[in-house]
């Protein structure tokens, strides 16, 4: 088979502009290094335009499948280009304030988006491991790149511990898996489960060490002891990528994994996630409650995120009581997980964005330093009230579309309870997110001196509040793109039911 090196031409135009970002750093002044921001976001722009043009509705594969080329790697590949974007322009006043070697800082931040896309591309477990490693050594020195900062170089070591076992964890489970199915490959991971009777013992525990390593990735309970801790200390912009682009990223390959090699197993996979979810969920939120930092308590906020979306994990196949697996509904919990990052990215960029901005000015992060904010900052102050109600589900904003999705899909797979759960932990996640809106608008400030908005970040806000309003709005364009993209992971298992074997739904 001839491989056509052609389908990962945006791979390669990314790896060549992070050594162009490193190249122009040695010759240019370091009064215009901020210029290194636009050249990546020139860049970046450029080659989503290629993507869509090269590979739009390309179904192929490189190495017998250890890349897929299809619509949900499109997919996902497109929100990366677009975050990073985000990302870039909102770390420009941070970076020249802050720290220093910008031209390292944005040519990391553009291997990671390499990382990321290869993560939604991997069709093999080996592949998707060297792509997640490449994406965690990435963000291991972007949360230490505040050196002379205690909180920062604390943030990086806890990360780097925890992660070298979470890395661990993950790779031992994929030898399992190897050494007891002789494969690798989704596809043919697929092909041994379904056409086996009984999941053996080892198998199951190289499937339970996997699923612990992704989520340590993803910060599930009881696996997020890590993220408190590194998302204080570690930059602003870095805590919203940390937030965002991690997490998109490993729900892009825990999608693609379950979906086209777990299917088969789901009665023994789907317990675990219900349990994972469900413990994320409540302590998650419940965690939140107490805290005093803003940005403890947006990772404390993003752990109950991460229970949603297993939800919709949970959420691809129904189980009857005789061991019948409908998958009648999988592209609406598919759809629903998607929906779920795009609408939950937007809202903590536009978040972040007016956290750092505000830290940029008063040099304070405790959740009390932004009261009054309201009347020093409004526009900062009316993006981050709307950013709050998206992340509490509240309707008209991307955060309300996107739960229902969520919840409707759990609902339809007879996760009536699961559901309920979510809910309970939406109303509890309602008093946090008013308790940081109390003091925008109703906490007087000892200081009110106007906080200065640059234009582009004024510009950025704006685009970021119009996609939390127009997606809670009129979500129909996006969730159309999203059935092409569910579409390309669920062919494998377009039979509408899998039949279990009587001795093999006897073990449950």
């Amino acid at each position: 088979m001839v491989n056509n090196f052609a389908l990962i031409a945006p791979e390669f135009l990314i790896t060549g502009l992070a050594f162009l970002i490193l190249s122009i750093d040695f010759f240019i002044r370091s009064d215009r290094q901020h210029l290194l921001a636009y050249i990546a976001c020139s860049g970046l722009i450029g080659i989503l335009i290629l993507s869509l043009l090269a590979l739009w509705n390309v179904e192929d594969n490189l190495y017998n499948g250890l890349l897929v080329i299809d619509d949900y790697s499109l997919f996902f590949k497109s929100f990366f280009l677009i975050f990073g974007v985000f990302i870039i322009l909102s770390s420009i006043e941070y970076v020249k304030r802050h720290l220093e070697h910008p031209g390292e800082y944005y040519g990391i931040i553009v291997f990671t988006i390499l990382a990321m896309m290869l993560m939604a591309m991997s069709g093999e477990l080996l592949t998707a491991y060297i792509a997640l490693e490449l994406l965690s050594f990435g963000l291991y020195v972007l949360v230490n790149f505040d050196r002379y900062n205690p909180k920062s170089n604390e943030a990086g070591t806890k990360y780097i511990l925890l992660g070298a076992l979470s890395s661990a964890l993950l790779l031992y489970g994929i030898s399992q898996i190897f050494g007891l199915l002789g494969t690798t490959r989704f596809n043919e991971i697929h092909y041994i489960l379904s056409t086996t009777n009984e999941l053996s013992p080892g198998v199951l525990v190289g499937l339970i060490f996997i699923i612990s390593g992704l989520g340590f990735k993803v910060a599930a309970v009881p696996f997020h002891m890590w993220a408190p801790d590194t998302y204080e200390g570690a930059p602003t912009p870095i805590t919203a990528y940390l937030a965002v682009g991690s997490k998109a990223a490993a729900f892009a390959l825990i999608l693609r994994f379950f979906t086209e090699a777990l299917m088969p197993a789901v009665n023994d996979w789907q317990p675990i996630i219900i349990i994972i979810a469900t413990l994320t969920m409540i302590l998650g939120n419940l965690m939140a409650l107490v805290q005093k930092n803003i940005k403890r308590l947006l990772a404390y906020s993003s752990i109950g995120h991460v229970g949603y979306l297993l939800l919709g994990l949970a959420s691809m196949a129904s189980i009857n009581s005789e061991g019948v697996v409908s998958l009648d509904k999988s592209h609406l919990a598919s759809n629903a997980i998607m929906l779920h990052l795009v609408a939950y990215g937007i809202t903590n960029l536009a978040a972040f964005l007016s956290i750092t901005t505000i830290y940029n000015s008063i040099g304070k992060e405790e959740i009390q330093d932004f009261a009054g904010m309201s009347k020093r900052a409004p526009l900062l102050s009316m993006v981050f009230a709307a950013s709050l109600f998206s992340l509490a589900g509240l309707p008209i904003f991307a955060g309300f579309t996107s739960k229902f999705y969520l919840f409707t899909a759990a609902s339809a797979q007879g996760l009536l309870w699961l559901a309920g759960v979510a809910i309970f932990a939406s109303l509890v996640s309602m008093y946090y997110y008013l308790t940081v809106i109390r003091q925008l608008y109703i906490e007087a400030s000892p200081d009110e001196t106007p906080i200065y908005v640059s234009k582009l970040n004024v510009a950025l806000l704006g685009t970021l509040l119009f996609g939390i309003v127009c997606l809670g709005i009129y979500p129909s364009p996006l969730i159309n793109i999203l059935q092409h993209a569910s579409d390309a992971i669920l062919t494998l298992n377009s039979a509408s039911q899998l039949t279990l074997s009587t001795d093999y739904a006897a073990l449950r």
